[in-house]
């Protein structure tokens, strides 16, 4: 599986695709421009890649998410606070009429990782909770809503990225847990999902005391020893992207790709550039052609990945009307069922002077897509209150004794993953916490909290709704002891 920076499908790559016979691809935020553009663009992939053409996209829900202009799914967490299975196999079969009307036929969700590890700085609300019963129980509804519509899933990151206080993206998490610990926890998700997830993807992390050697996505304990022999998995098996400096930093990815199928993997994803790509395809032909990676093992390799594409065929599926509207309004109800409140806050009365305090800076991490904007959070807190609003760079040095003692009520919204750190924690006294983005926010600040779990347009209306007093906030943190937990 690759992935290109195009949003037309030039000449040039529609031949690249083909001498190379390219059938699976995934789409990102930089290949999107609009409803038209993108059918146009997945239409005329699938004319190239053929009728097995595999187009993959990330909507999980929440802060990942490609195509925004489809109805916003809440985050895995915040349908994790409403315990609702049937919400979110309503929300999963919403999802997936959104993106097969985009083109789409396999989307890398749903997250099976538990956070069970609050200083996670990658999974966080991506993941239905702490429990592996009830997240699994969650996933498997949202996973069964989206096969119903004929959308392929993926769950994620096998066997489990939940407990690392590291970014794959960045660096080479160790997870350093016995068979039996990660059997009672981390592992209990994805052996329930691997009777009928159709792919599973693997974590770039080294599990010392299964292999100390390699990575899951290179681990032929884990991949073929855990998942094939002993769970007798016969779904596709999709490596994480090959790009992420925990892998192509190491091991290079012509080497990586190929201990990747090795281990036991069906299709490496190459999302990097062209070059790349080149490398990881001669690397896996040299591999093939001498015998490093037998013939009759990627002849079952090729099965796996063709009863997925036949079973879940690429075909645009037009959105109807009626039916895009009332996936808007279930959006909107299942935001609003996971609004969660921290330490009883009370919202402000309507027409209070408040001062918001919020971050300026609201970009990618890479992961997800760029938080809400300041001005756009104090567009909806201006129609409640009479709002002034305070911004501010870095939060590691922001003096908080610098805000105007003017008497307005002190409203921080947090609007970026990272948790703030002990400047911050000491230091920063609202009256209100906003958590729209990474619930565990509220862990470092000394307030109570409404978390809200992301920033789309619906989770914000949510926000805005109880603090008119228009909602209740009812969600449950799917965290066990989470006053406890930092």
């Amino acid at each position: 599986m690759i992935r290109m920076p195009e949003t037309v499908l030039s000449e040039k790559m529609a031949n690249f695709i083909r001498e190379h016979h390219i059938r699976a691809i995934c789409l990102f935020r930089q290949n999107m421009q609009s409803q038209e553009q993108l059918v146009k663009l997945t239409s005329d992939l699938r004319a190239v890649m053929g009728p097995e053409a595999l187009i993959g996209i990330d909507q999980e829900g929440g802060a990942v998410v490609r195509a925004t202009w489809v109805p916003q799914p809440p985050a895995a967490m915040s349908l994790g606070a409403s315990k609702d299975p049937e919400l979110c196999r309503q929300v999963g079969a919403a999802v997936a009429r959104a993106v097969k009307s985009l083109g789409f036929n396999w989307n890398f969700a749903p997250v099976l990782d538990l956070n069970n590890n609050v200083n996670n700085p990658v999974i966080s609300e991506r993941s239905f909770g702490a429990d592996p019963i009830q997240a699994e129980k969650l996933a498997s509804a949202w996973m069964e809503g989206s096969l119903s519509e004929g959308v392929a899933c993926c769950v994620k990151h096998f066997p489990g990225h939940g407990d690392t206080h590291v970014d794959s993206h960045r660096d080479l998490p160790i997870v350093d847990k016995s068979r039996q610990q990660l059997d009672a926890l981390e592992l209990m998700p994805f052996k329930a999902a691997a009777k009928h997830a159709p792919a599973m993807m693997t974590a770039h992390i080294v599990y010392p005391q299964i292999d100390p050697d390699n990575p899951a996505t290179m681990s032929k304990s884990i991949l073929t020893g855990i998942l094939r022999e002993e769970w007798n998995y016969q779904g596709v098996v999709i490596t994480d992207g090959m790009d992420m400096h925990a892998i192509a930093g190491r091991y290079g990815v012509g080497a990586a790709a190929v201990k990747a199928l090795a281990a036991g993997a069906d299709m490496v994803m190459a999302l990097g550039n062209v070059e790349t790509q080149i490398e990881t395809l001669e690397a896996l032909s040299e591999a093939i052609e001498s015998g490093h990676i037998p013939y009759q093992a990627v002849q079952q390799k090729l099965a796996r990945v063709s009863r997925l594409a036949q079973t879940y065929p690429s075909q645009v599926r037009p959105y109807a009307q009626d039916q895009e509207s009332n996936d808007r309004q279930l959006m909107a109800n299942a935001w609003q069922r996971g609004l969660t409140p921290h330490r009883q806050p009370q919202a402000p009365a309507v027409g209070s002077r408040v001062r918001l305090i919020i971050s300026a800076d609201v970009v990618s991490d890479g992961v997800s897509e760029a938080g809400i904007p300041a001005h756009k959070v104090s567009a909806v807190l201006a129609q409640i209150y009479d709002v002034e609003t305070t911004t501010f760079d870095d939060a590691n040095t922001f003096d908080w004794t610098s805000i105007p003692q003017d008497g307005r009520k002190l409203i921080l919204a947090s609007t970026v993953r990272i948790r703030y750190n002990e400047h911050a924690r000491q230091t920063w006294k609202p009256d209100l916490h906003l958590v729209l983005w990474n619930p565990f926010q509220t862990l470092d600040i000394d307030a109570p909290a409404l978390i809200s779990y992301g920033f789309a347009d619906p989770a914000i209306q949510a926000v805005a709704n109880w603090l008119k007093g228009q909602c209740r906030a009812d969600g449950e943190m799917p965290v066990m002891n989470f006053d406890q937990a930092d």
